[in-house]
């Protein structure tokens, strides 16, 4: 018995599928954890959580990579993980509420650069977004999909991405003209 297991643990074929697989994992890994990782951070503002969910990401993926038939789905395929790995992040989190207003909050972290102002204020802006606005507008400008695959993603209706996304725009444009005015009359 035992010697007709050896025989298949050994068996060519398998170890060399193994490596097959191991391979295309890498290959995967290389290709597609900088943007993983990126749209991780978008997702949850926090570098170390950012990690630990590209990790889950592609732990799973590992797991299921059999299931990955088209490598050219691979990234859409990788950011449906990564977002029910998300979730899964808030089903087992505990919240600890504070009685602190949020906006009263003052933010020491911002450098003092116009830039790092600029790009602090749209990511809060992007932030503060309806969750249906933010998430194709993020899958689009840090995944780089396409409507259509951004449709696929979220299981919606082409049309209806397009326009989140064109109110998202829209609503990011009219944030930063009035804080772009406020700026101008209050300089």
């Amino acid at each position: 018995m035992f010697d007709s297991f050896r025989k298949k643990k050994s068996d060519p074929t398998v170890i060399s599928d193994m490596l097959s697989k191991q391979r295309r994992y890498d290959s995967l890994v290389r290709a597609m954890h900088g943007d993983i990782f990126r749209y991780a951070y978008w997702l949850c503002g926090d570098r170390h959580v950012a990690e630990d969910i590209t990790q889950e990401t592609f732990l799973r993926a590992w797991r299921s990579l059999d299931s990955l038939k088209d490598e050219k789905a691979a990234k859409a395929w990788l950011i449906t993980i990564l977002r029910r790995e998300n979730a899964r992040r808030f089903e087992r989190k505990q919240f600890d509420y504070s009685d602190v207003e949020q906006e009263q909050l003052v933010d020491v972290l911002s450098s003092s650069t116009e830039e790092n102002v600029e790009q602090h204020l749209l990511r809060r802006q992007i932030g503060k977004l309806d969750i249906e606005y933010r998430e194709p507008l993020l899958l689009q400008l840090i995944g780089g999909f396409s409507g259509e695959e951004i449709a696929q993603l979220l299981d919606l209706n082409r049309n209806t991405v397009m326009t989140r996304l064109f109110r998202a725009r829209n609503q990011l444009k009219d944030v930063l003209e009035k804080s772009t005015v406020r700026g101008q009359s209050n300089g």
